[in-house]
């Protein structure tokens, strides 16, 4: 269960896909003073060191947020998030990636509040190591479970303010997550409808990866939008994965057209053959 550790794939396409669709979603929640809820049901660590021995071993940043910190001309919502990560690497050197809960905390006002789960202990107690070195008020803002996320996002919504984003992003290393993502997805869309979920999932050779956008469709009601990024095709052992997707519920209106003027330019930037490709679906009524 616990053999995954997301340091082997910091800032690969499907980190650039997911945290560029992040980042757009968390600026547009600023624009309003109300304060919201970011939860996150797999935070990892918060912070990796791409010249650190995991990042190393496979290498899988360099086809990744690599390609995107050297090219030109990246468009509003990926400078966004290029800005994030410049931040973190003032002397102009790719060495640290930002996971989700630290590209939260990067863009969260005071106001906002962050509640980070984590099962596994080492990449628990990392992320308390990472929070514990920046300013006093991340402490009252954060809060840390070591705990399953699935069961845990039950008792945080709907937040005080009506206001959540809810990232979902589990290793889906056990076949058993596209069943509890559908299931978590269920029973939130009962008790907060109007939550903002973003739910990741892995391009790869499997009957459910396949099948987990067409049951989160169903879900959605009304207002939504389908990401995808191809960076080549599949190999021909089956494994690996060749691309990545993030299914939103009630995103920001802003965000279809965002992703329309990116998408194009992460195939030219994150391509590695002919079969390198997007696709970009909505339902907005």
């Amino acid at each position: 269960m616990f053999s995954y550790r997301h340091g082997f794939h910091a800032g690969n396409h499907a980190d650039v896909l997911k945290h560029i669709v992040l980042t757009h979603i968390l600026q547009y929640y600023n624009q309003k003073d109300t304060p919201y809820y970011f939860i996150d049901l797999h935070a990892g660590a918060g912070l990796y060191d791409l010249e650190g021995q995991w990042a190393q071993k496979k290498g899988e940043y360099i086809d990744g947020i690599a390609r995107v910190w050297e090219a030109k001309s990246p468009t509003p919502a990926v400078s966004q998030y290029l800005d994030l990560i410049r931040n973190l690497n003032p002397d102009g050197q790719l060495r640290i990636y930002p996971g989700s809960p630290w590209l939260a905390l990067e863009t969260c006002r005071s106001q906002d509040k962050l509640r980070l789960f984590e099962m596994h202990s080492n990449e628990a107690d990392i992320l308390r190591q990472n929070l514990d070195q920046r300013a006093h008020r991340v402490a009252r803002q954060t809060t840390v479970f070591g705990h399953d996320g699935f069961a845990g996002l039950k008792g945080h919504i709907p937040p005080p303010s009506r206001r959540a984003i809810v990232l979902i992003d589990p290793s889906y290393e056990d076949k058993h997550d596209y069943r509890r993502v559908v299931e978590t997805m269920k029973d939130a869309m009962l008790r907060f409808p109007n939550g903002c979920y973003a739910v990741w999932y892995p391009q790869i050779q499997r009957r459910e990866a396949q099948e987990l956008p067409r049951q989160l469709e169903k879900l959605a009601g009304q207002n939504w939008t389908h990401v995808s990024l191809t960076v080549h095709k599949p190999g021909s052992d089956g494994l690996g994965l060749h691309g990545s997707g993030v299914f939103v519920i009630n995103p920001p209106w802003t965000l279809t057209a965002a992703m329309k003027e990116t998408l194009p330019w992460l195939v030219r930037t994150l391509g590695q053959d002919e079969r390198a490709s997007y696709k970009l679906d909505f339902l907005s009524v």
